[in-house]
């Protein structure tokens, strides 16, 4: 009786997937629908692949809009926020995360992106060495209301970067 109701979720799941690789294999604009915060902080690896970022089409907007609503308040509900959305957190908090890995000595020898979504930090780029991955993560790590630092940093520009590549 449970995979009989199974059933139709998968297929639902299945038919939203294809979809989406249609629409994304069509060429579908990707915007930042939700204004998330997403800078570089440095440049110094110019090989290092550009995170793709906070960017979706269309069809994934309206997928992650229902999660993010869900997500948001959860937080506040939780007691772990004093907002009711997780997410109005991120546009102050994100001059503080700059301004704090800016002052990580080394931090211009990498290349660096940071994207911030409901007081989660996510490190994504390219480091010359795994101490300077750790500084990162631990001056992120240190700025008032960030919930979760992701640190999605590859040791040097070789090898399959362990975040989505723009363009791909």
């Amino acid at each position: 009786m449970r995979a009989a109701a199974l059933l139709p979720v998968l297929l639902l799941a299945a038919q939203t997937a294809m979809a989406q690789q249609a629409q994304e294999a069509n060429g579908a604009p990707k915007q930042n629908w939700f204004d998330d915060p997403f800078f570089q902080v440095s440049t110094g690896l110019a090989a290092c692949a550009t995170p793709e970022g906070p960017f979706y089409t269309a069809e994934e907007r309206r997928i992650q809009t229902h999660s993010r609503l869900e997500r948001g308040t959860s937080c506040w509900l939780a007691g772990k926020c004093t907002d009711s959305n997780a997410y109005r957190y991120d546009k102050p908090l994100a001059p503080k995360v700059r301004a704090a890995l800016l002052a990580v000595p080394g931090v211009r020898s990498g290349s660096v992106w940071v994207m911030v979504q409901r007081r989660w930090v996510y490190l994504q780029g390219c480091v010359p060495n795994a101490a300077l991955a750790k500084k990162l993560e631990r001056a992120a790590r240190a700025v008032p209301d960030v919930e979760t630092v992701v640190p999605d940093l590859m040791i040097g520009t070789r090898g399959k970067p362990p975040y989505p590549v723009a363009g791909r």
